[in-house]
This record gives C-alpha cells, sequence and structure tokens, in this order.
C-alpha cells in the first residue's frame, strides 16, 4: 500500500484544521444571529432599542470569542517557546542530567534493540544466484557480478591489441575476444579459459535459472585468468619498449 508523503499529510492537516475553524465560525455566528433574533422578538417594544438582552448575549459572545482568541495564542506561543528552547546540537546525556530509572529503561531498550536486530539476520538462507551468508561472496548477486567482468576484460585487450574489435551487446565472448585466443593457455581437454569465461556468460546471459555458485567460481576463475594473462603481455610490451628505447641504435 502506497503512503503519503510527509508534505501531503502536512497539508491535509493544515485544510481539516481550516476546514472545522469555519464550521465552528458558522455554528458560533448562527448561534448569535438566533439568539439576538430571539431577544428581538421576545422584547416588550419588539425592536433593538433599549434591549438589554440583546447587548447581553452580544457582549457574552464577544468575550467567549475574545477569550477564545487570547487562549489559542497563548497556546502557540508556548509552544513555539519550548520548541526553541530544545538544543539543535547533539549533546550528551550525563548520568546526573537523567533519573537512574531513565538511564536503566534506555539501557534496557537498546539492549533489546541490539538483540532484535542481531536475531533477524538472515543465517543458513540460500537465495538462487546470490552468495550464501557468512561466506566471502554474501551480497554478490551472480549473474550482474559476471556480466560486469566484460568490460574490464575488453578494457585490458585493447591495451594489448589497439585495433581489437569493439563489443557488441550480444556478442559470444569467444568470437569478440578471438583474437587474444592464441595468448591463452589449454588444458588437457584442448580448451583454454576463454572457452570455460564464454560458457559462463552465456549462462548469466541467457538462461532463465540464476547461476549457481560452482558456476559462478569457474566464471570467475577463468576471468581472473584471462585478465592476469593479459597484464603479463602488457608488462612484457612495455618492457620491450623501454628496452628498445634505451638500446642505442647502431
Amino acid at each position: 500500500m502506497r503512503t503519503l508523503s510527509p508534505r501531503v499529510l502536512f497539508w491535509i492537516s493544515e485544510a481539516s484544521y481550516v476546514v472545522l475553524a469555519l464550521i465552528t465560525g458558522c455554528f458560533f455566528a448562527g448561534s448569535l444571529v438566533s439568539l439576538l433574533l430571539q431577544a428581538v422578538r421576545t422584547s416588550p417594544t419588539r425592536s433593538w432599542r433599549n434591549n438589554w438582552n440583546a447587548v447581553c448575549v452580544a457582549a457574552t459572545y464577544v468575550l467567549v470569542f475574545l477569550v477564545s482568541i487570547t487562549l489559542c495564542i497563548r497556546r502557540r506561543v508556548a509552544v513555539r517557546k519550548r520548541l526553541q528552547r530544545i538544543s539543535k546540537v547533539y549533546t550528551t546525556v550525563n548520568q546526573t542530567q537523567a533519573p537512574k530509572q531513565v538511564r536503566e529503561y534506555i539501557s534496557q531498550e537498546f539492549s533489546r534493540a541490539c538483540l532484535v536486530s542481531y536475531e533477524c539476520q538472515a543465517r543458513h538462507i540460500i537465495h538462487p544466484g546470490w552468495g550464501r551468508p557468512g561466506t566471502e561472496y554474501c551480497g554478490i548477486r551472480f549473474r550482474r557480478a559476471l556480466l560486469d567482468t566484460i568490460a574490464d576484460i575488453d578494457a585490458k585487450a585493447h591495451l594489448v591489441i589497439p585495433s581489437h574489435p569493439r563489443l557488441k551487446p550480444h556478442a559470444r565472448m569467444l568470437h569478440h575476444f578471438r583474437f587474444i585466443l592464441p595468448l591463452l593457455p589449454k588444458d588437457g581437454d584442448g580448451l583454454t579459459p576463454l572457452h570455460y569465461y564464454d560458457s559462463a556468460i552465456q549462462l548469466a546471459r541467457t538462461s532463465h535459472r540464476e547461476p549457481t555458485e560452482e558456476e559462478f567460481l569457474i566464471g570467475m576463475l577463468a576471468a581472473n585468468q584471462i585478465g592476469k594473462i593479459l597484464n603479463e603481455c602488457r608488462i612484457e610490451m612495455l618492457e620491450d619498449s623501454s628496452a628498445r628505447l634505451t638500446t642505442p641504435v647502431a
């Protein structure tokens, strides 16, 4: 259910107060007019002249109105003065500034809040596609973390191969990084880290289910291996360039 903002609630409160004041004023004026007419009708002369009943009624209403206005103004002034006395700066309360019962009550409530907060923490709960609580992957979404590695590897590939093609939104990793494939080692099955990385990215992109922790680890391990090899190639290129610059021309 959508809750109203504090600003809307403030305007509703102010409008309700104005409407209530107008309704009260209408009843006040209506009763005054009715009593004055009644005083005129019941007078011997049936007129306003020498009609002390009408004067008493009018004086009573005027007195009530003035007393009401005075009480409202005094109330507003008292509330404003009390609010101005409240310090707007954070100050520490000493033991001498609060009774012992108040301090004990605050301590108990603080301890209760800490206990409730601790007990409400998630434990032994596994959400598909998220790291388990208590592990180094807690709070990590596997799908998003795998897809975020594409831009980093692509930037490193451009440093090693400046003419590397631009990344397309739905390009296969095996096809996009085909130019760095000769730089990657192969395992016993003849597969490179790029093959495992491509499988993990395709799973994160197109699969309806969330990646498991094992699939996430395989993809991240392959991404780290690719990034490490590209960094080593970059360092070798810089060292070779430095050696050529320092070598005198024969």
